[in-house]
């Protein structure tokens, strides 16, 4: 068996997929405050440019922005390829890029499942594939974090998220079989599993007009009173991809204001 790796890291390069924004774009704050060099991967090319500008003056060393859409292995390729040159092979991963297309399952199209899985499962496979490849060759070591959900444990009580749940459900495995694969060459690999927070998925299927009243809604139903700022989640990611972390692997730090500690029922 390999022994871990022992080169030291001066500088660390984080990148983050759907670092445009929500908890991806905290992450990446979070992440240039502490002076890491830090790359956004995002189908939003303006808004990662916009999030990396903003990661230069919050201290970061090197901020890179790269236009990317996570189903293609192929533009995941080419991104990691490129941070690699340019700021440096990666020392840790958060997959944050994710879609929520809501539906029952008998409704449900077969192109819209393929399209939820393919962007939050396969998306996060491709990014951590070759994250760990950069990892690998470079002979660091390294952390992931995944962004896995409530959604992966228990149902919604609202329903109709087959395809959503299924992907996060997978998400979670994967990051317990990654984590022992990759922990003799000191590859960390955890998820955190962020509740009701206030991004822009949140709302995915909720209408406008709605959204207000569902916000009431979820903060009576959520033990601590309301929904979580994006940052909050972040500091959790931020923490995994430190060396403050480093005895951590094949966990799930849960950030949900207690929804899955409630039980469903009154009584």
């Amino acid at each position: 068996m390999s022994e871990a790796p022992s080169k030291s890291i001066e500088t660390r390069t984080i990148v983050v997929t759907g670092g445009a924004d929500g908890i991806g774009r905290a992450v990446v704050l979070l992440c240039a405050a502490r002076r890491d060099n830090v790359a956004i991967l995002d189908k939003n090319a303006e808004a990662a440019k916009k999030t990396a500008a903003e990661a230069m003056k919050q201290g970061a060393k090197c901020a890179l922005s790269l236009a990317c859409d996570v189903s293609s292995e192929k533009q995941i390729e080419k991104a990691f390829e490129i941070v690699s040159n340019k700021i440096g092979a990666p020392y840790g991963l958060f997959t944050g890029a994710g879609i929520d297309l809501g539906g029952l399952v008998h409704e449900l199209p077969a192109a819209t499942w393929r399209r939820v899985l393919d962007t939050n499962l396969t998306g996060t496979f491709f990014a951590c594939k070759h994250a760990i490849r950069k990892m690998r060759h470079a002979g660091v070591p390294g952390s992931i974090v995944c962004a896995s959900s409530p959604t992966g444990f228990v149902a919604l009580a609202a329903g109709a998220s087959g395809a959503y749940s299924a992907s996060k459900g997978a998400i979670s495995s994967l990051v317990r079989c990654m984590a022992i694969d990759y922990a003799p060459y000191g590859i960390r690999v955890n998820a955190v599993v962020p509740g009701a927070t206030e991004t822009r998925l949140m709302w995915s299927n909720v209408p406008a007009k709605s959204i207000p009243h569902m916000r009431k809604i979820l903060s009576k139903e959520i033990p601590l009173g309301r929904l979580a700022q994006p940052q909050e989640p972040a500091r959790t990611v931020a923490w995994l991809l430190s060396e403050e972390s480093s005895y951590v692997t094949g966990s799930h730090f849960i950030c949900d204001g207690g929804i899955l500690a409630k039980a469903s029922i009154s009584v």
